[in-house]
């Protein structure tokens, strides 16, 4: 048995197998800004199996998500009715809105995929790998150069990650999600 299956094990109750380093790093993260740089990833049997290598070019990224129900504050004004819809309605999952964030704040990086670190009663933290696409390492290595190729551009602004397609409805195929291919969108519009 492999190295990362006794990982992924560990992984699967956190707060159980690790006990009192999981606390520590949690209270750690809370006093942490937001969005962290960080040397190597938390969960290594995660990231290797989404596209993650320990060479040049690869960076990871620690994001800090506020968890919450995305309710509008409360009307303090105005009685009309339609004031007082507060339920926001967002078809994008927090993973989706963390690996936003850090596009926006690493503009000159590609997204490559992200995953789930930790959670607590209000924040979770999702760890985003990151390609730099003009890196001569990046561009040599053929697994991973496709990257660079001008219709990947921005490709987590176009739902193009993992976890945004998981979002679509992409992960399935066949009877049930006919629909969802192209783009619900797409679909839609050729109906009119």
């Amino acid at each position: 048995m492999s190295m990362y299956k006794y990982i992924r094990q560990l992984w699967k109750q956190p707060s159980k197998n690790l006990g009192e380093l999981w606390r520590e790093r949690l209270i750690a993260w809370r006093q942490e800004p937001s969005t962290v740089r960080i040397e190597r990833p938390t969960r290594i049997d995660k990231a290797r199996s989404l596209g993650y290598k320990a060479k040049q070019g690869y960076l990871i990224v620690r994001q800090r998500i506020m968890r919450s129900k995305r309710q509008r504050p409360k009307i303090r004004s105005g009685r009309r009715s339609k004031h007082f819809g507060r339920r926001k309605d967002i078809s994008m999952s927090h993973q989706t809105i963390a690996e936003r964030r850090v596009a926006r704040k690493y503009v000159n990086l590609e997204v490559l995929n992200s995953y789930f670190v930790a959670k607590d009663g209000k924040f979770k933290w999702y760890e985003v790998i990151l390609v730099d696409k003009a890196h001569p390492a990046i561009l040599a290595d053929h697994r991973i150069n496709w990257i660079a190729d001008s219709q990947h551009r921005r490709r987590v602004f176009r739902g193009l990650t993992s976890s945004a397609k998981h979002s679509r409805g992409l992960h399935q195929k066949g009877l049930g999600v006919i629909k969802a291919r192209p783009s619900l969108r797409a679909h839609n519009r050729t109906l009119r």
